[in-house]
């Protein structure tokens, strides 16, 4: 097969484009697939100041190395887990990786802010996975206010995106589904969040870090046994294979017809937020989940 654009020798074949692409060109179509999702939701420009949240793997290290290449104001944030035999090691690889960029790195140790997950895990009765995300949002959140960040970006890719635009569907969650899009905006104590990645594929953001030499954490986290997201991801994948391109097409789809009406629906039954009264975080409650975990896991066995 030869390369779509060069003709030399191809060694990345990308059928959801009709394409395949030779080390140097499928680099420029990364490029470009990045730039083409920044300028289309205007996402954010060389003057802002870009918190880029790094968890060691690779779609978050590929999103990174790709806006320092380009040339973007960008910090990486780690989230320390506090996870025996995993947390380390991705710690290690993302240290390793922005002292081998020369680029700035923020790390939050979560047993340092009271919220281990371990201890979170064993104190606090519900599911690990939806816990641990809450408490990384919170804190990509937190860190982006407080030190003046005016862009902070996640790694998530298109198989992120369609495989969560397929569980909200399923449930038909109207306030998750109204909200999911590659950038939301500042409001109500939120910083503005984006999705860069969100045009390439799971596949292609690794083929990213291996013609790049990206190394990146393969460690599989203890607590994700019996999560239900992967399991959606294959469905999605087996689609994919035999309709290349359906992925993207889906997602568009659902961002240019589907996401305005539930937009519409959420402003109807909206509810209101506030300050939380322990941090000053919104929340639509009194007390924010995050200071109610960090009062369950103090307390005394």
């Amino acid at each position: 097969m030869k390369c779509s654009r060069c003709k030399s020798l191809a060694q990345v074949a990308l059928p959801s484009h009709h394409a395949g692409f030779c080390p140097d060109c499928f680099n420029l179509f990364f490029s470009r697939q990045v730039e083409r999702a920044i300028r289309h939701f205007r996402m954010f420009t060389h003057k802002d100041k870009v918190l880029v949240a790094l968890s060691g793997g690779k779609d978050s290290l590929a999103l990174f190395r790709e806006l320092h290449m380009q040339g973007y104001d960008v910090t990486g944030l780690h989230i320390d887990l506090s996870i025996p035999n995993s947390s380390s090691h991705s710690r290690a690889v993302v240290e390793q990786f922005c002292e081998g960029l020369g680029a700035p790195l923020r790390v939050v140790n979560m047993a340092d802010e009271g919220l281990p997950i371990s201890e979170v895990k064993r104190k606090i009765n519900r599911p690990v996975c939806s816990v641990c995300g809450k408490v990384k949002r919170y804190y990509f959140n937190k860190v982006a206010l407080d030190e003046g960040f005016t862009a902070l970006c996640t790694g998530h890719n298109l198989d992120d995106e369609v495989g969560r635009l397929f569980s909200n569907t399923l449930r038909w969650d109207v306030s998750y589904l109204s909200d999911q899009s590659p950038a939301l905006p500042a409001e109500g104590g939120f910083a503005p969040k984006y999705r860069p990645l969100y045009r390439l594929s799971e596949f292609e953001t690794a083929a990213y870090c291996f013609l790049n030499g990206i190394e990146h954490s393969t460690a599989i986290c203890p607590y994700s046994a019996g999560a239900s997201f992967p399991v959606r991801k294959e469905l999605l994948n087996t689609l994919e294979e035999n309709s290349p391109g359906s992925k993207l097409q889906f997602y568009e789809g659902f961002l240019k017809t589907a996401k305005p009406l539930f937009e519409a629906a959420e402003e109807r039954d909206g509810y209101a937020v506030s300050p939380c009264t322990g941090c000053g975080y919104p929340t639509s409650a009194g007390l924010c989940n995050i200071c109610r975990m960090k009062e369950q896991v103090a307390a005394e066995d």
